[in-house]
């Protein structure tokens, strides 16, 4: 029986089929694990195994248990809950595997300021403060910040409660909004110990980019630089667009490779993808995201490697250990990005209530340079923009000669599309 590699994937992924093709070209059997109900489910793969993702070390012990005797070759998660169930998983059955805890403090923004602090390094001025306060230690608290500042959820991502305060009055409305999000049957489903508290942080102006990179021995090997052409700057964070290669100077690019090397350093993190976003400030490149694990969503489809390689098929070989196609000894490093210039624009949800249809999406598909749009959301689903909200309308890909040219595909593809709904019935509203 061939030694299979284990992929964790949570329910609300996007990546299943992406990882799992990835793994069919590569002759490698796969092992599911995953927090969907395998009971109500109706494609729940043959042989999968159903964890609870709220305990990660008890999911990584019952992971390992289960599949200790068939050798696994690697484990992998695809975001940050399940790379720390990996990275538990690995150590229990003795493979390869990042300092657990780097993952964890990749995970949670308040640990990972407080590396960035050890370290010396530049960072945005941060505090936590719990999600509960009375009123009047609200109003205490307001008094004493820099605005603007920015709240966050610890543990969140997405964007997802993310926001934006420039006064007093602001930031009360802004932690009481985070607050209720935290106390939200959904957030508080994941009996996630860290959405006690909340961190407050100074704004950082400038523009955003977000890195795509691999680390081998803890040196970081940079896949893909993407710009981020639309602003951030508030009241809420939603991302996207995503354009590769990069058109900042050079000079820029290195130091924001640079940045991105020192924090994961801070991090201890040594092995496998990293995904980091920074700001572009007038201090240089800063480092305010890097998670230990590849970009998420669709993302990935917009790179490509030598011999066509897909970003999940690296990351797949990085994990096996495999540093070229089979194709060929004398075959291209999978590491060199094709050129094309690529992006992926985040279809954005800006009306919440019930989905009932997508038009428009004939003329979309037919801008030159759009290579596909999918829709991932599903028909009579209810849509919630953030910062509440947790997942995207769906996904739009373009591939032209220059970044200029994608972006103008991705905004004129966007134009084409309308987004029905209806409005949500709230059956506690008094008849």
């Amino acid at each position: 029986m061939s030694r299979p590699l284990i992929l964790l994937v949570p329910k609300t992924s996007y990546r299943e089929a992406d990882l799992l093709a990835a793994a069919e070209r590569l002759g490698v059997p796969t092992v599911l694990a995953s927090d969907r109900c395998h009971v109500l489910a109706e494609d729940w793969p043959a042989g999968a195994i159903p964890l609870d993702f709220t305990q990660p070390v008890e999911a990584a012990r019952a992971l390992a248990d289960s599949v200790r005797a068939r050798e696994p070759l690697a484990v992998m998660g695809v975001d940050e809950v399940t790379s720390v169930i990996a990275a538990h998983t690995a150590r229990e059955l003795h493979l390869p595997h990042n300092p657990i805890d780097a993952v964890e403090t990749a995970r949670d923004k308040g640990r990972f300021r407080a590396a960035l602090e050890r370290a010396g390094l530049p960072r945005p001025w941060s505090r936590l403060a719990p999600r509960e306060l009375p009123a009047d230690e609200l109003k205490a608290l307001a008094l004493t910040l820099a605005f603007p500042c920015v709240l966050k959820p610890l543990t969140l991502s997405g964007s997802r409660g993310v926001i934006r305060a420039d006064d007093p009055a602001s930031f009360t409305r802004a932690f009481e909004r985070v607050g209720r999000l935290l106390r939200s049957p959904a957030v508080a489903a994941r009996r996630d110990p860290r959405h006690t508290d909340v961190l407050i942080e100074e704004f950082l102006p400038g523009a955003e980019v977000a890195l795509e990179g691999l680390l081998h021995d803890g040196a970081l090997q940079v896949l893909a630089l993407f710009d981020k052409p639309d602003p951030l700057d508030g009241p809420f964070f939603e991302e996207t667009l995503y354009v590769t290669p990069s058109r900042h100077p050079l000079a820029l690019q290195q130091a924001i490779a640079q940045a991105t090397q020192a924090a994961v350093q801070a991090l201890g993190l040594l092995d496998g993808p990293v995904h980091a976003e920074l700001r572009l400030t007038p201090r240089g490149p800063i480092v305010i995201e890097l998670a230990a694990r590849s970009i998420g969503g669709l993302c990935g489809r917009t790179l490509r490697f030598g011999l066509g390689v897909t970003l999940e098929e690296l990351v797949l070989r990085h994990a096996l250990g495999r540093t070229r196609p089979a194709a060929s000894p004398s075959a291209p490093e999978p590491l060199l990005r094709d050129q094309t210039a690529s992006g992926v624009l985040m279809l954005p949800i800006r009306k919440g209530g019930i989905l009932r249809e997508v038009r428009g999406l004939e003329p979309a598909r037919a801008v030159p340079h759009i290579e596909d749009i999918v829709i991932t959301a599903h028909l009579d689903e209810e849509l919630v923009p953030l910062p509440e909200g947790a997942s995207y309308l769906g996904f739009a890909f373009a591939r032209a000669s220059t970044p200029a040219e994608v972006e103008r595909a991705l905004r004129q593809a966007w134009s084409q599309l309308e987004v029905h709904v209806t409005p949500k019935l709230d059956l506690a509203a008094p008849r």
